[in-house]
């Protein structure tokens, strides 16, 4: 498949893990719909700063894009460590699945240096350490970053907004 995942999650009442799959074919249309939606002055969208009525016209141009999302609950641990490692295992299983090229989270600095080493690790047990290229970016840095960030605010929310990206959402899991 070759896929590019992006990543991206919110930690509201425990944390939930958005994975946008795009195909390499579909990244240019995709990066140019979301470059469309930025307004002037925005470096990034940033979904829960944004206006109920730009959600709604920025789910909408999701539902546009040749993406698929997984959803990653960890919402069950207590431990915030430990489902943060549930859900990075479960990505790189997920990753490999699919035969992942490209891995892609959002940069948290603050898990920065131990995400980096159970993502190396864990691309190495999968066995797609020459195959599996992974990267933690910031949001302006990578705009695709802004499909999982709607996702998860949308799926974490529950309610309309869970509804309104459930097309989009291919398979929903417990870490």
């Amino acid at each position: 498949m070759n896929a590019h995942v992006f990543v991206d999650e919110t930690k509201e009442r425990g944390l939930l893990i958005a994975a946008a799959v795009v195909l390499p074919a579909d990244l240019a249309a995709a990066r140019r719909t979301i470059r469309d939606l930025i307004l002037p002055g925005q470096r990034r969208i940033h979904f829960h700063k944004e206006r109920d009525d730009r959600r709604r016209q920025i789910i909408a141009a999701l539902g546009t894009l040749s993406a698929h999302a997984v959803i990653l609950d960890a919402r069950g641990h207590r431990d915030a460590r430990v489902a943060r490692e549930a859900c990075l295992v479960a990505l790189v299983e997920h990753a490999a699945k699919i035969n992942a090229a490209r891995l892609v989270l959002e940069r948290d600095d603050s898990t920065f240096q131990a995400d980096r080493r159970l993502l190396f690790e864990q691309v190495r047990k999968s066995g797609m350490s020459s195959n599996l290229r992974y990267d933690q970016l910031r949001a302006h840095e990578e705009c695709l970053l802004a499909i999982p960030d709607a996702l998860a605010w949308c799926w974490a929310k529950g309610g309309r907004w869970k509804t309104s990206v459930q097309r989009v959402i291919r398979e929903s899991r417990q870490v």
